[in-house]
């Protein structure tokens, strides 16, 4: 069906909300914008025969985002950008959707660039190199992008064992800084060993048997890699634990998002592995963070 040009939002919101969207309204607005930024630049310019074909062409292009909304593929791989912190993040199909609950990861790991603001310490006494940050498990590298734009200088990494994911954050990036594919720490020059001063990682944290009553947004549109996290899910956050130790730099800092239920094994990982670790929890935006310092 062809959607009619007249009340576009409020027909689009109707059928978003039958399909079970609880924010229909607002994905029904940002649906119809994106529609219309598809209008050609020089349309004022054209015949009648141009603008009609103009408003076909929109009203096509909505339609196919409406049935893939409905469908259940996630509003963000639909625009092609997901809202994080302020700024928009590009969001390829089939990648890990940034959450706003990660935007605690994001708070703390600014926080730590800013109490940490000492030099660089070589082993030949300090030197002026540009602080190291690393975005493990980065997906579409959100936490990296807004990094970058917050704290200008730094010596920036991003890895993820997602192919898919790799080129995402490659553009989001956009040179900012280096991603490189890899599990873990796999792929990263051995150099930067005990150099970050931060690290922040959105690991995968589902457990394996939780993965089939996850939303469909995510259970069949994001990469499996992003989502299980093993039997109890805290398989990534004990490997984390016995590996970060030898990459950050002395009174370095880890910020690990996890869930409320699983923070105290993650926090127990963590410090059977050396580090000093708190959990940091915000209930307004429903996030969990374990915040983890070298000695």
């Amino acid at each position: 069906m062809t959607i009619p040009e007249a009340d576009r939002e409020l027909i689009v919101a109707r059928r978003l909300r039958a399909a079970g969207c609880v924010f229909a309204e607002d994905e029904a607005r940002l649906l119809v914008a994106a529609a219309d930024a598809g209008t050609r630049p020089d349309a004022d310019a054209g015949t009648e025969a141009d603008a009609e074909a103009d408003a076909d062409a929109d009203a096509d292009a909505l339609e196919s985002m409406v049935v893939d909304r409905v469908a259940g593929r996630p509003l963000e791989q639909i625009l092609g950008w997901a809202e994080f912190a302020g700024r928009r993040i590009v969001v390829e199909p089939g990648v890990f959707v940034p959450r706003r609950r990660t935007e605690l990861v994001l708070g703390q790991a600014s926080a730590a660039l800013v109490d940490d603001a000492a030099p660089v310490d070589d082993g030949d006494g300090p030197a002026t190199r540009s602080p190291a940050v690393l975005e493990l498990c980065c997906g579409a590298a959100a936490v990296a992008t807004v990094l970058a734009a917050e704290h200008p200088g730094l010596d920036l990494w991003a890895t993820d064992l997602d192919p898919v994911a790799v080129h995402c954050a490659r553009r989001n990036l956009d040179g900012r800084g280096t991603v490189v594919r890899g599990d873990l720490f796999d792929g990263l020059p051995p150099s930067l060993r005990g150099r970050f001063r931060v690290i922040a990682a959105n690991a995968p944290y589902v457990p394996t048997g939780a993965i089939s009553s996850l939303p469909p947004e995510a259970r069949l549109h994001e990469s499996s890699l992003a989502l299980d996290g093993g039997a109890d899910g805290l398989d990534l956050h004990r490997r984390i634990a016995a590996e970060v130790g030898e990459w950050l730099a002395p009174g370095g800092t880890l910020v690990l998002e996890t869930s409320e239920r699983q923070a105290p094994d993650t926090q127990e990982a963590l410090v059977a592995a050396g580090l000093r670790a708190r959990v940091v929890r915000d209930g307004e935006i429903d996030g969990t963070v374990v915040v983890a310092v070298a000695r």
